[in-house]
Order: C-alpha cells, then sequence, then structure tokens
C-alpha cells in the first residue's frame, strides 16, 4: 500500500509502500478517504514525544481517519462492513497517511451523518481533546467562564463550540481577523494576542484550556477565580500524568521538574493545573457526532491537500494562519 513514512527522528516524511494490515479480533480494516492532521504528527518526527510515545522508525504517520469499514474481526459486534466511520487511533497503533488501517473497535464511532467524509475526518482528535478537556477534567457547566487560547486552530474551534453548548461564557484569544469567524463560532469575548493582554482584561474565569504552554500558560493561571483549573496540552507534564502513563520514578522526576514552577504558582493562587494529553475513545466521538448532527459542533477544514502532497500538508502546519484542520484526502 502506499503511505508516508519517516525513516528516522527528524527526517522528512516521504512516500513508501508498505504491507497490509494485520487484523485482530476485535479490529475494524478500515478504507482511508480522508486523513486529519495534527501538530502531534509532526511533533512525533520530530522526536518530541519519543520518551513518552517510543515509536521504532520508520513510522507511517497519522493520527486521524475517515472512511468505510471493509472488513471486521470475529470478536466485532457494533460494526459491519459498509458502516462510514471516524476514529483517532489508540498510540502505538498509528499509521493512518495509507490506504487501509485496523483499528481497534473501542476506537471507532459511526461518522456524523450531517457532514462530508472530510470533514468528518477534521475531528477526532481536536474534538476528544476539547471534550476530555471541558467534560471530563473541567466538568463545565452553564454558567461558568471559559477562556480558550488559539480560538481559531484545531482544537479552539471546537472547544468554543462545546463549552457553547455546554452554557459556558467563553473568551478565546486569537488575531483580530480572525474575531468575526469565532464570534460565529460561539465566542462571547475575542482577544486580539497582538494588541491586548488577556491577563489584564480578564479575571474570574473557572477554566482555561491552554495550548500554547510556557508564559502563556504562567499568565493564565491569573484569569482563574480560586478553585479553577488550567488545562494544558502543551505541557508541561506533571508527576500525576507520568503515574497515569506507568511511567518510572526517574521520569516522574523528570516531569515534576519540568512542571514545579506552574504548579507552584497554581499552587499559591488556590487554582490547579492538569495536563493533558488526549487519549482515543470510539464511545466519546459518538457523542461528538450526535452533537455534530444536532447542529451543536461544526467541523471547520481551512485546507485539503490530495495524498501525494502530504509532505507539503505537514509542513503547512508550522506556518499556520489556516482556521481550522488541514485534511489528506485519500489515496
Amino acid at each position: 500500500m502506499r503511505a508516508f513514512a519517516f525513516d528516522a527522528y527528524k527526517k522528512p516524511a516521504h512516500e513508501v509502500q508498505i504491507s497490509e494490515p494485520v487484523m485482530g479480533d476485535t479490529d475494524l480494516l478500515i478504507t482511508v478517504e480522508a486523513v486529519g492532521l495534527n501538530l502531534l504528527d509532526e511533533k512525533i518526527r520530530e522526536g518530541e514525544f519519543k520518551v513518552l510515545l517510543p515509536y521504532t522508525t520508520p513510522l507511517t504517520l497519522g493520527h486521524d481517519v475517515a472512511g468505510t469499514v471493509i472488513r471486521t474481526g470475529s470478536g466485532v459486534r457494533s460494526f459491519q462492513p459498509g458502516d462510514r466511520v471516524y476514529a483517532r487511533v489508540r498510540d502505538h497503533r498509528i499509521g493512518t497517511l495509507t490506504e487501509r488501517i485496523a483499528v481497534d473497535q473501542a476506537d471507532v464511532a459511526l461518522a456524523p451523518a450531517s457532514v462530508d467524509i472530510v470533514e468528518a475526518a477534521s475531528l477526532p482528535l481536536v474534538a476528544l481533546t476539547a471534550w476530555q478537556a471541558l467534560v471530563e477534567i473541567g466538568r463545565v457547566t452553564a454558567g461558568q467562564k471559559v477562556l480558550i487560547h488559539a480560538g481559531a486552530g484545531g482544537v479552539g474551534t471546537i472547544a468554543i463550540q462545546l463549552a457553547k453548548h455546554l452554557g459556558a461564557h467563553v473568551a478565546t484569544t486569537a488575531s483580530a481577523k480572525n474575531a468575526e469567524f469565532l464570534h460565529g463560532l460561539g465566542a462571547d469575548e475575542v482577544i486580539d494576542y497582538r494588541s491586548q493582554d488577556f491577563a489584564a482584561e480578564l479575571s474570574g474565569y473557572d477554566l482555561v484550556l491552554d495550548s500554547l504552554g510556557g508564559a502563556n500558560l504562567q499568565a493564565s493561571l491569573g484569569v482563574l477565580r480560586r478553585g479553577g483549573i488550567a488545562v494544558g496540552i502543551a505541557g508541561p507534564p506533571t508527576p500525576a500524568f507520568a503515574k497515569q502513563l506507568g511511567l518510572n520514578s526517574v521520569l516522574r522526576l523528570v516531569m515534576g521538574a519540568l512542571s514545579r514552577k506552574v504548579r507552584s504558582a497554581a499552587s499559591q493562587l488556590g487554582v490547579r493545573y492538569e495536563f493533558l494529553f488526549m487519549r482515543a475513545d470510539g464511545e466519546q466521538l459518538r457523542r461528538i457526532a450526535e452533537l455534530v448532527d444536532a447542529g451543536a459542533i461544526h467541523p471547520v477544514v481551512g485546507a485539503t491537500y490530495p495524498f501525494d502532497q502530504t509532505p507539503a500538508a505537514l509542513a503547512s502546519l508550522h506556518t499556520g494562519g489556516t482556521p481550522g484542520k488541514t485534511v489528506v484526502l485519500g489515496a
């Protein structure tokens, strides 16, 4: 099969030929019709996550997929050939930038019926990130105040809509040119990060979803009410996260050191910091599909590329400027 892989960390992705997938009893064999790209794909290629996700190279990239089921394992009961599905493939089984892929049924859901396959492919990783931050960790309820950084990005565009659906007052940071677009998604306040200081203008927030890290995360702690929570998806990882992954004591110490500054600052302010590294979850995707079909969430696709232009599509993730997601079409 055609695929895009990299041979060693920091080396470019290029087209290769790979073997047909080997299926397990609980797997679905899916024809790949579209692949949503994520910055995580590039961060893995660059080696930023090799401690957390020690992959063997060469490695086929791609976490998100939308397509059609063509075969099911003997233990599959909820799906059948011909089903139109979408998924964020679990860690250590990634590789959606190919023609066909075997995916565990627990990672898969029927794709939303109201959107096309490209829009469906744009959703899994970013929608699961938003769900796990706002619903699982934040338990956001009506009347609360939520700040979502980088509102025009892949996670941001979905998180704004989900927070609004949950009944929150939503603020976001973005460039001024995207203000009208983000108000249309449900943002009540759009802070121009170039000319405004969100930390000076916002206060009393229940949750911040931070995708930038560093000084931005540190400043975000100050807009929270006491008892509020900052969820970081760009790091730094925490000892609690290391324990959750079952990492060894050395890595727990390292992550403790990396996150000590932000955890200490949060403690002094009476707020909480949690690092989120989202996980695959087909049941959550099923609930997200319901929200899409109900009109509460609209996928945002900023760019599409043909399969043979995958390297250019991956490179575009570094330049930004395109609202929403970049999607590669099937081979």
